[in-house]
């Protein structure tokens, strides 16, 4: 910090650790890399963030939308900012003035400003896959209710259902879970999601923060007419860089026992939701426990088609795994009718075969997401790992300029009328 200009205030970007669900979705959309994490809290480099506001409106909880006047000699460095378990207090004015600040803090506080682009200062247009995702729900998307619960008032839930989704003796222990919510209402639709707060305390004896999980259900229930969700977890056994690890949401969650309650926030999400026209189309694409969200969207669209009354856009499903043995709802998804959605899968590690991934699955069926793309209700959403997302946005501006169009205005459209959804962790 600069220790010769103590009359600087700066209006300081902080995150609500008790609020935040730990989504990451402020760290991947923050185009100067302002936001980092710690196994416990996202904090915001003040000498970094430049207010361009990008992680405002994605944040599913608001707790991204916090801000305090602080002298820049006093701005709270993230090394204090991970350990806090709640906000400070805003600065008094005397407070204020003690550091030797003198200016008046409408005339000190620095407005909202345009993000620089990279090519300004190298010279070259990196590829960021994050600027054509959209924070705008689809035009016909239904209304979400977001926040009814939050981490000082949560509400409970009891486990009805849990059943492993993957083949036994895999390194991949996926589970479906359903949570039933009695009489309480719990609304939620396809896309959205909700946080599960652990029993117990961390390594410095604080309660464990929330966990996020995306539904697997679609909006009348896992079982029509009833109140209850269902998620899709897998067990946490190693950390990312292969280290052995317990999860503890998650391995609480496989755990659970037919019975067993569990305390519940959300839902959260208001852009990450299916189209409710009928002639929309929709894309989906997916990685392991991402698939959750797809799961919801293509039942809900299955269980219209039965009722006779819906007549759907096309589905086309691309979905990845390192076997078919890894990937969730294999057989279910097997049993689909052929006429009803176009499945494409991937598998990274099968024996005796080359890694193929989603994008390369999608290269292959460049013709027809070309035809769908064309079509201006059609809707595309990716779900999974961060590693997945630049591949799958790449892999559509390929097939866009290899068909002769134009793909930074087709780019701009996807986002600008709410069509191209990214979510990844």
């Amino acid at each position: 910090m600069d220790m010769a200009t103590p009359s600087i205030v700066i209006r300081q970007h902080l995150i609500d650790p008790e609020i935040c669900i730990r989504c990451n979705t402020c760290e991947a959309i923050c185009p100067v890399n302002a936001i980092t994490h710690d196994d416990r809290n996202y904090v915001v480099k003040a000498e970094a963030c430049n207010f361009c506001m990008a992680c405002i409106s994605p944040c599913p909880t608001g707790a991204i939308d916090n801000w305090r006047n602080m002298p820049q000699v006093l701005a709270y460095p993230i090394e204090e900012q991970l350990t806090w378990d709640e906000l400070p207090a805003e600065l008094t004015e005397d407070q204020i003035a003690a550091a030797g600040v003198s200016v008046a803090l409408e005339e000190a506080l620095p407005p909202a400003v345009e993000v620089k682009s990279p090519a300004a200062v190298t010279g070259e247009v990196p590829f960021m896959s994050s600027a054509y995702g959209t924070t705008l729900p689809p035009w016909s998307a239904a209304h979400a209710y977001t926040n009814l619960f939050g981490p000082k008032s949560p509400t409970v839930a009891t486990v009805v259902g849990n059943y492993r989704v993957t083949e036994a003796g895999t390194d991949s222990d996926t589970h479906h879970i359903v949570l039933d919510f009695g009489s309480l209402p719990f609304p939620v639709l396809e896309g959205q999601s909700i946080g599960i707060l652990p029993p117990g305390v961390d390594a410095r004896g604080k309660p464990h923060v929330a966990r996020q999980y995306s539904i697997a259900s679609p909006r009348n229930g896992e079982r029509p007419g009833y109140n209850n969700l269902s998620l899709t977890v897998k067990r946490v056994t190693v950390d990312h860089e292969g280290r052995p690890v317990r999860g503890v949401a998650s391995n609480y969650l496989c755990d659970a026992k037919v019975g067993d309650v569990v305390q519940v926030i959300g839902p959260f999400g208001a852009s990450f939701l299916m189209p409710n026209h009928p002639r929309s189309n929709i894309v989906m694409i997916c990685t392991g426990t991402g698939s959750a969200p797809m799961r919801a969207m293509t039942e809900w669209r299955r269980r219209l088609r039965g009722s006779g009354k819906f007549e759907g856009g096309k589905l086309m499903l691309f979905f990845g795994a390192r076997t078919k043995e890894e990937l969730p709802y294999f057989g279910p998804l097997m049993n689909l009718p052929k006429d009803f959605i176009d499945i494409n899968l991937a598998f990274s590690r099968t024996p005796g075969a080359s890694k193929r991934y989603v994008q390369d699955a999608m290269r292959e069926r460049a013709i027809d997401l070309v035809e769908l793309l064309k079509d201006p209700n059609t809707y595309l959403y990716v779900c999974g790992l961060k590693s997945m997302e630049e591949g799958v946005v790449l892999a559509l501006r390929d097939v866009v300029q290899q068909a002769g169009m134009g793909w930074e205005a087709l780019g701009a459209a996807l986002k600008r009328e709410g069509r191209l959804h990214l979510e990844t962790y």
